[in-house]
């Protein structure tokens, strides 16, 4: 067993990390964003398949764009936050697997069946989005992961054309503790697991 992390290290991927909804206006480079996306690519995925795809809203043209999808509640702090992810999925990402899985036929294993292609594609997207938030706290970030838009109204301004679809929104950038609302409770290990 390797050794644990440092303390401070839990505490700012975990136990101290918080939802933000109010933003500093420090910009995000180009070059932390593929940082980012290099550490959320190494995470696993079923046969390695990757189907999450990332759109990074960063211009003040590309957030108009989004912001007719955005519900009242998520406008102003999306607006402000100074990079918000389109976390999304390919549903033919098995177009990649002879590049991301080729010891076997992987790609005939989802051909055959769009069920089990659609509900892989969203699970193992969604478990990208969530490294990515992860992978923005341990590089010094804060993040707002979110519903509370059109998937709609975002799949036709980003997404047109292609077989992508989102799943959900994370701001991003360093937030401004004035936002954050107090903790709210989590279930006791009782309440939600079980030893077997």
């Amino acid at each position: 067993m390797k050794s644990p992390v440092d303390a401070n290290v839990i505490a700012q991927i975990f136990t101290e990390a918080r939802t933000y909804n109010k933003w500093s206006d420090e910009d995000i480079d180009d070059g932390t964003i593929r940082a980012l996306y290099d550490l959320v690519k190494v995470g696993p995925t079923s046969a390695n398949c990757s189907p999450g795809r990332f759109c990074f809203v960063k211009s003040p043209a590309a957030k108009q764009k989004l912001a007719p999808a955005l519900s009242r509640a998520n406008l102003e702090k999306t607006l402000q936050a100074p990079l918000t992810v389109i976390v999304a999925h390919d549903e033919a990402f098995y177009e990649k697997l002879p590049q991301l899985f080729p010891h076997a036929d992987a790609k005939s294993w989802f051909t055959s069946s769009p069920a089990t292609a659609h509900e892989t594609a969203f699970r193992n997207g969604s478990l990208q989005g969530a490294y990515l938030i992860l992978a923005a706290r341990a590089l010094g970030l804060d993040t707002g992961p979110m519903s509370g838009f059109d998937n709609k109204l975002v799949d036709e301004a980003f997404f047109a054309g292609t077989t992508i679809r989102s799943n959900f929104l994370v701001n991003v950038g360093v937030g401004n503790m004035s936002g954050t609302f107090p903790r709210l409770p989590r279930l006791a290990f009782e309440e939600a697991a079980t030893i077997v």
